[in-house]
């Protein structure tokens, strides 16, 4: 519809006559364009702004109104705009092919001016009324969208917390979490340009893996707390209740799946994650003891991802490593403790490792300064 003032009505007849008598009846109500033949109508219907109605004579020389009528109608910016014939002809065929070529109605001449002014009021009101539906469905698909990202933001919020509370024995988890993030996510990428898991490794897939990895140790949220804030290394009972963790986390996941009632890709990674990141490439992982690729590509990726930053970040009771160092033992944990054909693509993008857990390291080291700052 016109976005100011009063609607705009094309009328389009080869005889000025009726051309006079039309403008005369319309111009009140309407605001009015003029063409006296086919081509030119066509010109003045994609003027903008666009008529919210064409008034069309059929019989007219050189480009007849069934023609025009049909130019508009294949016409993108033209299509949508209504055409009403008003025709000297009153063949029940030419009626048939009007309303066939699209038009919304079709006027025999002579027509009485109310009825004719009662025809085009109604088809200006029914523009009109698609106009409000149109925009209203506009508000409302922004709204849905708004909401969805809203939504998304909660769950990327919750994720993150559950995350951080799993990992609650570690002082840096928020940057642990980012670093295993980043580094499954290049693995992942590489693989999918170079065709391996070309069926698994989706777009959607990467998204929800990226998502999923902070709840890869949420079992730990049922760990007792000697175990979890020990200081130092566990000892044997510790560590079989540290074992305990990937079945918890499988627990907490299968709630949170039953509670909504359906599956989703998003939970059956969290699943694998929880489940099958301590698993190994040889069988000598916990807790199903899986060999080989038996174990979840996701949990093969995290396992590496896990691994590297465990090597690399400093603990108290471990040997801080170097980035060299720690490929060095990833390279040598290949087809015993990690998928060899990833740990290879961990090799042929260690660069970018680097400087992505570089990068992250050093936002949180920043990060940590200035809030030692403001405090």
């Amino acid at each position: 519809m016109s976005n100011s003032g009063k609607p705009l009505i094309l009328i389009v007849d080869d005889v000025p006559d009726n051309l006079a008598v039309l403008h005369h009846l319309l111009r009140e109500k309407y605001r009015i364009r003029i063409a006296k033949d086919g081509f030119r109508a066509l010109e003045l219907a994609e003027m903008m702004p666009c008529p919210d109605l064409i008034v069309l004579d059929v019989m007219m020389p050189d480009l007849d109104g069934f023609e025009v009528c049909r130019r508009l109608k294949q016409n993108p910016k033209t299509a949508a705009i209504p055409v009403i014939f008003h025709s000297a002809s009153h063949r029940a065929e030419d009626e048939e092919l009007g309303l066939q070529l699209g038009a919304v109605d079709y006027l025999a001449k002579p027509m009485a001016p109310a009825l004719i002014l009662t025809r085009i009021a109604s088809q200006i009101a029914l523009q009109e009324a698609n106009a409000r539906l149109q925009n209203s469905n506009a508000l409302l698909a922004n709204s849905v969208k708004e909401k969805t990202i809203e939504l998304a933001r909660m769950q990327d919020a919750l994720i993150m917390t559950m995350g951080l509370m799993a990992e609650a024995r570690d002082s840096d988890a928020a940057r642990h979490i980012k670093v295993t993030q980043q580094i499954a996510l290049l693995l992942a990428k590489r693989m999918q340009e170079k065709g391996v898991h070309r069926q698994l490794l989706s777009d959607e897939y990467l998204a929800a893996l990226f998502k999923t990895i902070p709840l890869h140790d949420v079992g730990k949220l049922g760990l007792p707390d000697q175990v979890l804030f020990k200081q130092g290394k566990l000892d044997q009972n510790e560590y079989a209740l540290m074992r305990q963790h990937p079945q918890l986390g499988l627990e907490i996941i299968l709630s949170v799946e039953e509670f909504l009632g359906k599956p989703h890709l998003f939970l059956r990674i969290a699943k694998e994650l929880a489940y099958s990141h301590q698993e190994r490439w040889d069988g000598k992982g916990y807790p199903q003891g899986l060999i080989a690729e038996e174990i979840p590509v996701s949990a093969r990726l995290m396992a590496i991802a896990d691994a590297y930053d465990g090597l690399t970040r400093s603990r108290h009771y471990e040997t801080l490593r170097s980035h060299q160092e720690a490929m060095l033992l990833l390279a040598e944990g290949a087809g015993t403790q990690f998928d060899p054909a990833m740990v290879a693509v961990a090799l042929e993008i260690s660069d970018a490792i680097e400087m992505a857990v570089s990068c992250i390291r050093s936002q949180t080291a920043k990060s940590m300064l200035s809030s030692h700052q403001a405090a």
